[in-house]
């Protein structure tokens, strides 16, 4: 399970419908229609764009007003928070959003985890229902049952605010009032940007991609690919694999290093199979090859900080992304215009500003462990004996 970040959210829906029958699987390409852009559309933007192709507006344009704010205390609003999942990312992303629901007087009643299983989350849909909330946040799971389990709730005329999916069919402004996600171009092209720093801006770089159709993952990827190719002469990618299984990636690194021993960087396209290319790097006793990733995980940034093969993660502004959440279902109470798609900003974070980069994006100190090895590998400082 993906420790943080929506790129592993959106794998883990993609890996479980992969793994089910053939009908199944013909099931899920319909039905993912409504959240999924085709990689080659989404290779073609040169900014992140929505499930079905509305254009961003950054998640710091969604601001509430000091009068606005006293008029959202007025009615005693509350809110609930159906979420898909428990992470250090959504503990975050539940932090950003009751900091401003906090702000507004918006009560937070309900909080849930329906632990990746569609079923458990049109069940939690009905139980906070009987809290009566104004407001529901969550990621919905699977579109086609989404949009039943939420139905009640827009019916009843709860505001709802999505992160990253949306019920097929869900019309901004009308059944919903807005998706927040991340800023999915400037990921991919950040790790890009940091992978070709670390290289001195030349070298050649390997490719592993998320195998599915999905539009967080595909644009983060290719992002990347574009980047590299447009921007970096003196760099190629010679070898591009997709993984959709992230228990394979060590086995698909290690051919990597068989068929191409000469690689300089690899980018792999979520923290999880990273874990696997940097264990392949291990066994292969290759310490000269640079990882970059994206989405926080321990492991990784443990080897980062221990100056391993990992030069950097780019990641997403989890707190942010809360906030931003929290700030549009303002706005739907307000009757105010939100826009359709929000994204907010990315972070690209290395050895030297990694501490720093746990509060930015997951609103948590760094683990004993990373700072342990930080202060382990630390130059002893001038006149140290």
């Amino acid at each position: 399970m993906p420790r943080s970040g929506l790129a592993g959210v959106h794998a883990t829906i993609a890996f479980h419908s992969i793994k089910n029958s053939q009908p199944r699987k013909q099931h899920w390409s319909a039905i993912l229609s409504g959240i999924v852009l085709l990689r080659s559309s989404s290779q073609a933007a040169a900014q992140t764009v929505g499930p079905n192709g509305e254009t961003a507006t950054p998640s710091s344009a969604l601001t509430l007003t000091d009068a606005e704010v006293t008029k959202l205390k007025e009615g005693k609003y509350a809110a609930a928070l159906v979420w898909h999942t428990s992470s250090d990312f959504i503990s975050a992303v539940t932090a950003g959003a009751t900091h401003e629901f906090d702000r507004a007087g918006i009560k937070v009643v309900a909080t849930t985890d329906a632990g990746f299983d569609s079923a458990r989350q049109l069940s939690d849909v009905e139980t906070v229902m009987a809290k009566s909330p104004s407001v529901i946040l969550a990621l919905p799971l699977d579109p086609i049952g989404s949009a039943k389990a939420f139905q009640v709730a827009r019916e009843k005329g709860v505001q709802l605010v999505f992160l990253s999916n949306v019920p097929a069919g869900y019309k901004p402004g009308v059944d919903y009032v807005s998706i927040v996600t991340d800023d999915l171009f400037q990921m991919g092209k950040q790790a890009a940007d940091a992978l070709a720093k670390s290289l001195l801006y030349e070298g050649k770089v390997a490719w592993i991609f998320h195998d599915a159709q999905y539009y967080v993952t595909n644009q983060r990827d290719n992002a990347f690919k574009r980047t590299i190719e447009n921007d970096y002469k003196n760099m190629s990618i010679v070898a591009s694999q997709g993984i959709a299984d992230p228990a394979r990636a060590e086995e698909v690194a290690h051919a990597l290093l068989t068929k191409h021993p000469d690689l300089d960087g690899i980018y792999v396209t979520w923290a999880e199979p990273a874990e696997g290319v940097l264990a392949a790097l291990r066994t292969a006793g290759n310490t000269k090859i640079k990882i970059v990733t994206l989405d926080l995980s321990e492991p990784i940034a443990l080897d980062m900080a221990r100056g391993g093969n990992v030069t950097a993660i780019v990641a997403d502004k989890a707190f942010e992304l809360g906030r931003a959440m929290a700030a549009a279902a303002g706005y739907g109470l307000l009757g105010k215009k939100a826009p359709a798609f929000a994204v907010a900003p990315a972070l690209t974070i290395t050895r030297e500003n990694l501490v720093e980069g746990y509060r930015e994006s997951l609103n948590r100190e760094a683990p004993s462990t990373i700072l342990g090895a930080l202060q382990a590998s630390e130059p002893p400082s001038k006149g140290a004996h």
